[in-house]
This record gives C-alpha cells, sequence and structure tokens, in this order.
C-alpha cells in the first residue's frame, strides 16, 4: 500500500508540495539565520515526496525556543492547512489514508525541530 499510496500521493500534489518545501528551504539557507528553518523546510520537502510507510516522533523539549519561533513565523499556518487539508480528506472513505498522511506533515508543521521521521 505505502508504494501505490505514494504514487498517488505524488500525481495529486505531493510533488508540487516537495518542490515548494524546497525552494522555501533554499531562500531561508540565504541567510545565515535562517539556516536552521530552511533544514526544516528540507525535512518537510522529503516527507511530503513519499508520506506513506514513514512515522514522525515530535520532541516539543529538545528545542523549544526554535519550535516556538517556527510556529510564530508560519509554521502554525502550515500545520492548520495540513490539518484542515486532513480533513477534507477524510470525508470520504477513499480518501482517509491521504487524510491521515496530512494529519502527520501537521503534526510536523507544529514542532519540526527535534523531530525524527523513520
Amino acid at each position: 500500500m505505502s508504494c501505490l499510496g505514494n504514487i498517488i500521493w505524488i500525481i495529486l500534489g505531493g510533488l508540487v508540495s516537495a518542490v515548494s518545501y524546497l525552494l522555501l528551504g533554499v531562500v531561508w539557507c540565504i541567510t545565515l539565520i535562517g539556516i536552521p528553518f530552511g533544514l526544516q523546510a528540507f525535512k518537510f520537502a522529503g516527507l511530503v515526496l513519499a508520506p506513506f510507510g514513514k512515522n514522525v516522533s515530535s520532541d516539543f523539549g529538545k528545542h523549544p525556543v526554535a519550535n516556538v519561533i517556527w510556529l510564530i513565523f508560519g509554521g502554525f499556518a502550515v500545520a492548520l492547512s495540513h490539518f484542515i487539508v486532513g480533513i477534507v480528506f477524510c470525508v470520504t472513505i477513499i480518501g482517509i489514508p491521504f487524510g491521515l498522511q496530512s494529519f502527520k506533515l501537521g503534526k510536523l508543521a507544529c514542532c519540526p525541530f527535534g523531530a525524527t521521521i523513520k
């Protein structure tokens, strides 16, 4: 299921999202202060490209200040958008697996610093 799910995910917008996060990471990495945030955007790009079969474990306590800054400067909006898309996907039975992946991305968007993707 994970291979087929990833293929359908890429076709339905995963590739566009991954490229967007990749470009955002490049823009953040241009500045010295933005490098840690750019690295988190690269983490998003990797997960958005193929979310099926991967697990996200968050540890807010590792970098609480960076996570709060992330939430203030856009992380809350990104997390909210992933949660809304997840709810929309879960309206249909066929969309439930894709909604669960959107919830996973929303979880990562809440506190990406200290999170690991396995």
